[in-house]
């Protein structure tokens, strides 16, 4: 989550950009009925013409002010919908007055005014979201590569770049890839969209069969250099010998890249699930799976990690799950949300969407 306070504001309002659904959940638990909040969003204006019905209308992008009125996830965790009053707007074609809803997702900016200073334990709850590291991995071969970023713990897979060559290649021959060049720079151009000022530490993992990577590497290093962007991290990964969309997905199944990424929320997360797995296939009670047996532990004290993905609202409200979240935390604990966006998110799914690693067993 990136967070910057509000010039001007005394420490009343806060500018936030949600990065993974993990973030929108912290959203959701800090924003109150009657707070303000600026978003963009879109609108639809009819015209009324005198003597005619009003039109079928136009929808327009707009920039709002409203007065919170109602705040819930809109179908999933990557979805949260905020409803309210419109309090003002950079149109004048957009009433005041009127109700409208602001649908927020990774990556929307908000600005959240509370009318007052911040209470410590809401800027506790979203000071724990910040996380001023991204990791772009790219997996690349001579005839594809595909680019992703990983922030927080979302996966966002950008379409395949293809090389237009096919057939087996042998490393060292520029005569038999001439657009090798022009494949780089494809996918270079694909990194920088990832890349953004917001984040102060950035990690370009490569990686892929054969001798690419490194032909890949080099190009890349010269092409920051030239660009004056020479503060991004890069990084040769081995042992993934798959390119592509597949090769994102394996690589975050892989040690080499997990030890990367050890220190981050994915990271932890991954670590976590390996241990919970690794405890049911071991038979020791140290974990808790489901609502009920994951509340039953909240009220012991004894989780230490609490994993959740989407499907948790399936089963449970919104409302259970957020008075859970806060409970556990304020005893000590760590929550992260996943999406179906990685394999961890989906195992978790498996797990009836909520897992707890205990810190003793309850049963």
């Amino acid at each position: 989550m990136i967070i910057r306070e509000v010039k001007g504001s005394s420490g009343k309002a806060q500018i936030i950009i949600p990065q993974d659904p993990d973030d929108l959940f912290t959203l959701r638990r800090i924003i109150d009925i009657e707070d303000t909040l600026i978003a963009d969003t879109t609108r639809v204006i009819k015209q009324v013409k005198e003597y005619s019905r009003p039109d079928k209308g136009e929808r327009i992008r707009v920039r709002i002010l409203i007065k919170v009125q109602t705040v819930s996830f809109d179908g999933s965790v990557g979805r949260l919908r905020v409803g309210g009053v419109i309090i003002n707007t950079d149109n004048d074609l957009v009433p005041k007055g009127q109700h409208h809803s602001v649908a927020i997702s990774v990556g929307d900016m908000v600005t959240l005014d509370k009318n007052r200073l911040w209470k410590d334990s809401e800027l506790e709850i979203i000071n724990k979201s910040i996380e001023n590291s991204t990791f772009i991995l790219v997996a690349i071969d001579t005839q594809e590569a595909a680019v992703a970023s990983v922030t927080g713990t979302h996966l966002k897979i950008l379409p395949n770049i293809y090389s237009g060559q096919s057939g087996k290649r042998y490393s060292g021959s520029k005569k038999l890839n001439p657009n090798i060049e022009t494949f780089f720079g494809e996918v270079v151009a694909a990194v920088q969209t990832i890349l953004t000022s917001n984040i102060t530490n950035q990690n370009v993992i490569m990686f892929g069969p054969g001798e690419t990577k490194r032909r890949f590497h080099n190009f890349f290093v010269t092409q920051m250099e030239n660009s004056g962007s020479n503060k991004v991290r890069t990084k040769i990964i081995e042992g993934i010998d798959v390119a592509g969309e597949d090769g994102i997905h394996v690589s975050l199944r892989s040690d080499s890249l997990r030890e990367v990424m050890k220190d981050t929320k994915l990271g932890t997360v991954s670590t976590v699930l390996d241990q919970v797995f690794y405890l049911v296939s071991k038979g020791e009670p140290k974990f808790a799976i489901g609502m009920k047996e994951v509340n039953q532990a909240s009220k012991l004290k004894a989780i230490q990690y609490l994993l959740y993905s989407d499907t948790v609202f399936q089963n449970s409200t919104e409302e259970e799950i957020v008075l859970l979240l806060n409970t556990t935390e304020a005893l000590g604990a760590k929550a992260y949300g996943m999406d179906s966006s990685t394999d961890i998110g989906l195992r978790i799914s498996s797990l009836g969407g909520i897992v707890a690693l205990l810190r003793f067993a309850i049963r």
